[in-house]
C-alpha cells in the first residue's frame, strides 16, 4: 500500500485562491446579524475616517486663517466626539469578528473531525498520524485570522479607498494623479511576489506536517527508543526535519519581506509627487495650504489601506496553503459509503457467507497486491471460524471485509442473505463485535473504557461483561475498582490486563457476530485458561471468526480455515485436519513438538 511517511512531502492539489477565499467566506452564512453589525460598524469608522481630513482643512482654511479660535475650538470638540464614536466602533467590529471566526474555527475544525471519522481504513493505512493531527490542529487555528480580517479589513480598507478616490478627483484630479503615480509599480511588484510566494508557504506546510509527524511517532515510541539507547539517532533524524522547516520558513520569509520595501517606496515617491505637484507646478493661490495639507492626508489614507490589503494578502499567502490541507481532508471521499438505495441490515442470526471474493490492495497501482482469489464458503448462525495460515496470508483481511473496513473488488459477502454493499455501514457494525490485537485504551476510567462498546450499558452489563472474561477480579482489586481513571494507552496495566479489558468492552455490546483477531496473543498462559472459559458462554449462539497463531485457543472451534496463497487451503474440525497431515498437522506439529 502507498504510504506517506514523514520523511516525504504530501502531494496537495493547487487550487484557485479565489476558490479557497469564497468557500472559507461562505461560513459566514450562519452569521448574518453579527455581519449586518460590523459592516454597520465598518461603514461609521470608514465615514469618519474620510471627514477627518476635510476637518483639518476647514480648521486650516476656514478658522485658523481668520483667526476664528471659537470656531476653532467647536470644530476640535465636534472632532473629538466623532473620534471617541470611531474608537467604539472599532472595538465593536473586533470583537464581533473575533466571535464569528472563532465560532467558524471551531465549526472547520468539527467538520474535519466528523468527516475524518468516517473515512475508510485506507486514509489512515497511507499517512502517519501525526500529519493528520497538524491539519486538524495547525492548519484549522491559522485559518483564523484570514477569517477575521476578511471581512474587518478587505471591506473597510476597499471602501477607504474607493471614497478617497472619488474626494481626490473631486477636489483636484492632478494633484490626484501625482499622489497615485507609483500605484502601477506597486500592483506589479505585489503581484510577483505574491506568485513566488505562494509555493513557498506550500512547502513551509508540509515540512511542518512532517516534524509533526515524526514527533508524534517519536513519542508513542518512545518505550522503544529509550530501551533501545536511540536517542542520538531520533535526536538527529528530529534536527534534519527541524531544519528543513526552518530553511523553508527563511526562504519564504525572504519573499514575503518583500512586501513592505514596495509600499514604502511607492508611498514615499507618491508623497514627493504629490508635494512637487502641488508647490511647483501648480502652487498657490490655486492650490491652498489646508487642500495640499488634506491631500497630503488623504494620499496617507489611501496608502494605508493599500498596506493594510498588501498584510492581509500577504497572510493569506502564508495561510493559503493551510486551508488547501484542511479543504482536501474535507473534499477526500470516503471509499467505503452507504449506497443511494441500501436500507437498514434488521436483526441478523449470523449467517455469513463468502461468494466468489477476490480483494485486491491498491488496486491499479504499482504497489497493487492481490490477498484473496475467489474465495467463497458459509458460515452457519453460531458456528465458531478459526483461521489460520502464514503472515499476510489474508486473515485479517477476511474479517475486514465481513466488517467492511474495506470493499471487494469481485464477488458478494451476504449476511443473512443480505449483500453488505446494499445496507447502511452503521447497522452492519452496530451488530458486530470486534477485537484486534491492537488493545487500545482510552484515558478515562475503567468504567469508561468497558462502556465504550456499548455507551448506554448500564453498571450490571458492564460487570457482567467483565466478569465474562475474568477481569472482574484484578478490576476490583485496583485502587477505585471500576471508577479508577486509567492513563492513555493504559500505562501502569500489564498487557493482559489491558487485554482483558479491551475484551470486556467487546463482549458489552453483545454483537451476533464476533471477531477476535489475535485477541489472546499477549494474554499468558493462566490468563489464558480464565479468559477462555469465560468467553465460551459469549460464543455460544453468535457467529464468531476467530484468528489466532497460538493454535492451543482454537482447539473447540467448529472448523478451522487454513488461509494461504488467496485462498482456503484446508478446512475442516481441528480433529479432521489433523488426520489429513497437511498444512495444519505441520504448523501445529511445530508448535507442540518441543512442549
Amino acid at each position: 500500500m502507498a504510504v506517506n511517511s514523514f520523511r516525504e512531502d504530501e502531494h496537495i492539489q493547487a487550487t484557485d485562491a479565489r476558490k479557497i477565499v469564497t468557500r472559507l467566506l461562505g461560513y459566514l452564512k450562519g452569521y448574518a446579524r453579527e455581519v449586518i453589525l460590523v459592516l454597520a460598524a465598518m461603514t461609521i469608522t470608514v465615514g469618519i475616517s474620510l471627514y477627518n481630513p476635510l476637518l483639518i482643512e476647514s480648521a486650516i482654511d476656514d478658522y485658523v486663517a481668520e483667526y476664528d479660535f471659537n470656531g476653532l475650538f467647536r470644530l476640535a470638540a465636534f472632532a473629538v466626539a466623532i473620534n471617541i464614536l470611531y474608537v467604539i466602533m472599532v472595538k465593536i467590529r473586533i470583537y464581533v469578528m473575533s466571535y464569528i471566526s472563532n465560532k467558524i474555527i471551531l465549526r472547520i475544525r468539527e467538520d474535519v473531525y466528523e468527516h475524518i471519522q468516517s473515512l475508510s481504513f485506507t486514509f489512515f493505512d497511507s499517512r502517519p498520524s501525526g500529519k493528520i493531527l497538524a491539519r486538524i490542529i495547525g492548519d484549522v487555528n491559522s485559518l483564523k485570522d484570514v477569517l477575521s480580517k476578511a471581512v474587518t479589513n478587505i471591506i473597510p480598507n476597499t471602501l477607504t479607498i474607493i471614497g478617497v478616490l472619488v474626494i481626490m478627483f473631486v477636489k483636484d484630479w492632478r494633484l490626484a494623479l501625482a499622489a497615485l503615480c507609483t500605484l502601477p509599480f506597486m500592483a506589479m511588484g505585489i503581484f510577483w511576489v505574491e506568485k513566488t510566494n505562494h509555493v513557498r508557504w506550500q512547502l513551509v506546510r508540509k515540512k511542518a506536517s512532517n516534524v509533526n509527524a515524526y514527533v508524534h511517532e517519536d513519542v508513542a515510541g518512545i518505550r522503544v527508543v529509550q530501551s533501545l539507547d536511540a536517542e542520538a539517532e531520533t535526536r538527529n533524524q528530529f534536527n534534519e526535519l527541524a531544519q528543513e522547516q526552518c530553511s523553508s520558513f527563511i526562504h519564504a520569509c525572504r519573499a514575503a519581506d518583500l512586501f513592505f520595501p514596495i509600499i514604502d517606496t511607492s508611498w514615499g515617491i507618491s508623497l514627493m509627487m504629490l508635494y512637487l505637484v502641488g508647490v511647483k507646478l501648480i502652487g498657490a493661490p490655486e492650490i491652498s495650504l489646508g487642500v495640499l495639507v488634506a491631500f497630503g492626508s488623504y494620499a496617507t489614507m489611501f496608502w494605508n489601506p493599500i498596506a493594510n490589503l498588501s498584510t492581509f494578502l500577504n497572510q493569506l499567502v502564508t495561510n493559503l496553503s493551510a486551508a488547501e490541507r484542511v479543504f482536501d481532508i474535507l473534499d477526500t471521499e470516503p471509499e467505503i459509503q452507504d449506497a443511494p438505495d441500501a436500507g437498514e441490515l434488521p436483526q441478523i442470526n449470523g449467517t455469513v457467507s463468502f461468494e466468489d471474493v477476490s480483494f485486491t490492495y491498491d488496486e491499479g497501482t504499482e504497489n497493487e497486491t492481490r490477498v484473496l482469489d475467489h474465495v467463497s464458503f458459509t458460515a452457519s448462525p453460531g458456528e465458531t471460524i478459526a483461521l489460520v495460515g502464514p503472515t499476510g496470508a489474508g486473515k485479517t483481511t477476511i474479517v475486514n471485509l465481513i466488517s467492511r473496513f474495506y470493499d471487494i473488488q469481485k464477488g458478494t459477502i451476504r449476511i443473512d442473505g443480505y449483500d453488505l454493499k446494499k445496507v447502511k455501514i452503521d447497522s452492519l457494525r452496530k451488530q458486530m463485535g470486534v477485537m484486534t490485537q491492537d488493545n487500545f485504551i482510552f484515558h478515562g476510567t475503567v468504567r469508561d473504557n468497558i462502556a465504550y462498546g456499548k455507551l448506554d450499558a448500564t453498571d450490571e452489563e458492564i460487570m457482567a461483561a467483565a466478569k465474562a472474561v475474568n477481569a472482574h477480579e484484578f478490576i476490583m482489586k485496583m485502587e477505585k475498582g471500576y471508577h479508577t481513571e486509567l492513563k492513555e494507552q493504559g500505562a501502569g496495566l500489564s498487557i493482559g490486563q489491558r487485554q482483558l479489558i479491551a475484551f470486556a468492552r467487546t463482549m458489552v455490546s453483545q454483537p451476533r457476530v464476533l471477531i477476535l483477531d489475535e485477541a489472546t496473543s499477549s494474554i499468558d498462559t493462566h490468563t489464558e485458561i480464565l479468559v477462555q472459559k469465560g468467553i465460551e458462554s459469549l460464543l455460544k449462539g453468535r457467529t464468531s471468526f476467530v484468528i489466532a497463531h497460538r493454535l492451543s485457543t482454537i482447539q473447540n472451534a467448529d472448523r478451522i480455515f487454513v488461509i494461504n496463497n488467496g485462498g482456503i487451503a484446508e478446512q475442516g474440525s481441528p480433529a479432521e485436519l489433523m488426520a489429513k497431515k497437511g498444512f495444519y498437522y505441520d504448523l501445529y506439529m511445530a508448535q507442540f513438538a518441543n512442549l
